[in-house]
């Protein structure tokens, strides 16, 4: 065999293993969530036994009857708007706050700059658990000096979980949104200027229109990275505030159901949808 052909049959096998090796990766990472998906269809309360296929798990969810599928998803309706109130608001503050900081960080020059760029990767490289508990260490002695100055009690609850949500997001949103404003062409702007528009006018006219797609993009990510959080919310929150995830986690405790998994399910497509969706938008 010359040599030509020999490297010829270790390219061929080298592609084969590295074809071999993607697919049992990506094998390892989703065949779970398969699985998963496919057991919230059974009958059985067990996960260990397929009994037959059946709808009554993702019927119960939204039912809070006296049936007893029911009576394991009971609540669910109000830990899915806590945790859609919770997205909501943070989704809007992160992307006013996280639009302007980007703007100020690609556009002007200010002492401190370096820092705030230092800042604003820290929730992304932080592990999330040092997040909550940083959150949690700061919201129990401002609520201590509060108390001690004014003699009211505060406690956490949604407007906590808001504030940690918003303080991850903001860097997600910032890093997105600069991404966008690093494409444009500044002399746009500039011609704006020329043609007589002020600052406000031009960021209407010109620099909005253009970084809308990133803007929408960024504010589908944060949406669904506070939908799906669990780490944060469970140092930040308090009575009454109980979010999707935390309600799944409750459940886990008692029992492993199919209604578990249908939960779980549902999380995914919403969060798939969103992922996509964001993408799309910041493509076009």
């Amino acid at each position: 065999m010359t040599k030509t052909k020999l490297d010829l049959l270790v390219r061929a096998t080298g592609k084969k293993w590295l074809w071999v090796q993607a697919t049992l990766a990506f094998a390892f990472l989703y065949l779970p969530i398969l699985i998963l998906i496919i057991y919230s269809f059974n009958t059985s309360r067990f996960n260990a036994v397929w009994r037959g296929f059946t709808l009554d798990w993702y019927r119960s969810l939204f039912s809070n009857t006296g049936a007893t599928i029911a009576s394991s998803s009971s609540g669910i309706l109000p830990a899915l708007n806590n945790s859609l109130l919770i997205a909501a608001i943070s989704t809007v503050v992160a992307t006013i706050f996280g639009t302007m900081l980007a703007l100020a960080l690609e556009r002007f020059h200010f002492p401190g700059r370096k820092a705030v760029e230092v800042l604003l990767f820290l929730p992304i490289i932080m592990p999330e658990i040092t997040i909550g508990i940083s959150l949690l260490v700061f919201f129990t002695l401002a609520f201590r000096i509060v108390e001690n100055l004014t003699g009211i009690r505060l406690n956490l609850g949604l407007p906590t979980v808001i504030i940690g949500h918003v303080v991850f997001n903001i860097s997600f949103v910032t890093i997105t949104v600069r991404a966008r404003l690093a494409e444009l062409d500044p002399q746009l702007e500039q011609a704006a200027f020329d043609l007589g528009a002020n600052e406000w006018r031009t960021f209407w006219r010109i620099t909005f229109p253009l970084i809308w797609p990133a803007i929408f993009s960024a504010a589908l990510l944060a949406f669904t990275l506070s939908l799906d959080d669990f780490v944060v919310t469970f140092f930040t929150t308090g009575v009454g505030s109980m979010t999707l995830p935390l309600f799944v986690y409750g459940m886990i405790k008692f029992a492993v159901t199919p209604a578990i998994n249908a939960i779980s399910t549902l999380m995914l497509l919403a969060s798939l949808l969103l992922v996509v969706s964001s993408l799309k938008v910041q493509k076009s």
